[in-house]
């Protein structure tokens, strides 16, 4: 079992699930490779010209960043939460000035085209007062028609070289309730853990203006300020949210993730056990064609268990070739964030043979391919080379994986499939590498 310390070297994926980190400046080389210019060299009987000949490093970093327009966005922070925006506590102390107002009128589409409304400014929260006055009327953008009472958020922007800043508003429908919520959040300043333990609390809370807002926080927050704060979550909330027919299917991935971080740092044997019999239960329970929020429920089992969670999840048949494209496309997210984050307690080796394995299935094998080349696992030249031949023959997809795979692999191997399948399928290939920014010969 992982102690709290062990996680804090832990955290999120800060960038899309399965787009690489580049080493410092590998942009700026990849950039460089295309406008040097070199003169013509002598490579194996063929003349290219050098800078056609991308280096194993660059090639890999280019074909990385163009395979992972394949990958959905998500979150900055928590890879498995969706799209979350700014939370409210950051849009109140990003603001100038924040409001109670009164809804007047009716909402409509302003000159850009957002949904707008009139407000009537009641109180002053904090701000300036010269940038908005108590009884004046403004207009805020509203996601929908507001009525009765909401709290405004008013920032500015340069009004140009001679003209006085603008103030720019945006508001949300808020009770008493959601009004005190606004006004005692823990400020951004805070130790984000602190700020995490006091959010907690508000994970489902029956206003659903807070309830959502409590989701965002966690998930903007890093894995290692989530497992700092995990003493703060009630496991027996979260093992009922996970199992929870009609809790928000996009919040189970979160809650799923969250068990597991609570069972890894809790020092009490039995409530870790409760929580991994959870998340057991939870990946084993029937599901639609749609199955939201399993990605985290498999990553809430490794974390919670390391390499016996993979091995639990192995023998759930999610590895098989039987299994359902989508839950393997669960999987892999879940092995990408493995990756990323708990090679403290799953050895780097074994999420490498774990993606390598989903080479089989159709649904998801050119990410793996993918995934095994922005680990480096250059080892797998064989399993990703045949690929060509099965699921490559009908989807260019495939192809442009293995493709791009082979010309970033710098062992001799790699280079004599490219040649093996330059000399079957000269048209393919040549149209794979095109689509990948990827040089034809190498």
């Amino acid at each position: 079992m992982r102690s709290a310390a062990d996680h804090r070297t832990a955290r999120w994926t800060v960038c899309r699930p399965g787009v690489p980190r580049l080493p410092p400046g590998a942009f700026c080389s990849t950039l460089r490779s295309v406008h040097d210019k070199k003169p013509r060299v002598e490579t194996r009987g063929l003349r290219v010209h050098a800078a056609h000949r991308v280096p194993s490093r660059t090639a890999l970093c280019m074909f990385l960043l163009l395979m992972a327009a394949r990958i959905p966005a998500t979150a900055i922070a928590c890879p498995f939460c969706g799209t979350v925006g700014q939370s409210l506590s950051q849009r109140r102390d990003e603001a100038a000035v924040v409001a109670v107002a009164e809804a007047e009128g009716g909402a409509a589409a302003d000159a850009t085209g957002f949904l707008s409304q009139r407000f009537r400014i009641d109180q002053l929260l904090r701000g300036n007062a010269d940038a908005a006055v108590v009884g004046a009327t403004v207009t805020a953008r509203v996601v929908g028609p507001a009525t009765g009472t909401a709290v405004l958020f008013g920032t500015e922007s340069a009004g140009g070289a001679a003209a006085a800043p603008r103030s720019t508003w945006s508001a949300v429908t808020a009770d008493e309730t959601l009004l005190g919520y606004v006004a005692t959040a823990p400020a951004i300043s805070q130790p984000a853990a602190e700020r995490l333990r006091w959010f907690a609390t508000r994970l489902e809370h029956r206003d659903p203006a807070i309830a959502a807002d409590a989701y965002t926080e966690f998930g903007l927050a890093t894995f290692a300020d989530v497992c700092t704060a995990a003493a703060a979550l009630d496991p027996a909330r979260l093992r009922a949210w996970v199992q929870e027919p009609g809790i928000d299917a996009r919040r189970r991935g979160l809650y799923g993730l969250l068990l597991g971080a609570v069972a890894a740092t809790s020092e009490d044997a039995a409530v870790s056990r409760d929580c991994i019999d959870a998340l057991h239960q939870a990946v084993e329970a029937p599901a639609d064609d749609f199955r939201a929020g399993f990605d985290g429920l498999l990553a809430g089992v490794l974390v919670a268990e390391g390499e016996h969670g993979l091995d639990f999840l192995r023998g759930r048949g999610l590895f098989g070739r039987d299994a359902r494209p989508l839950d393997q496309r669960h999987l892999l997210a879940a092995l990408r964030f493995a990756g990323e984050s708990l090679t403290d307690t799953i050895p780097r080796e074994r999420i490498i043979a774990a993606t390598a394995t989903l080479l089989v299935s159709p649904a998801v094998a050119a990410d793996a391919t993918v995934d095994l080349a922005r680990y480096q696992a250059w080892d797998k030249v064989a399993d990703v080379s045949r690929l060509w031949d099965s699921f490559g023959t009908n989807d260019p997809l495939v192809r442009r994986a293995v493709a791009g795979y082979l010309t970033a692999c710098p062992l001799p191997t790699a280079t004599h499939e490219l040649e093996r399948i330059r000399s079957q399928h000269p048209d393919l290939l040549k149209q794979a590498c095109d689509a990948l920014a990827l040089p034809a010969a190498r």
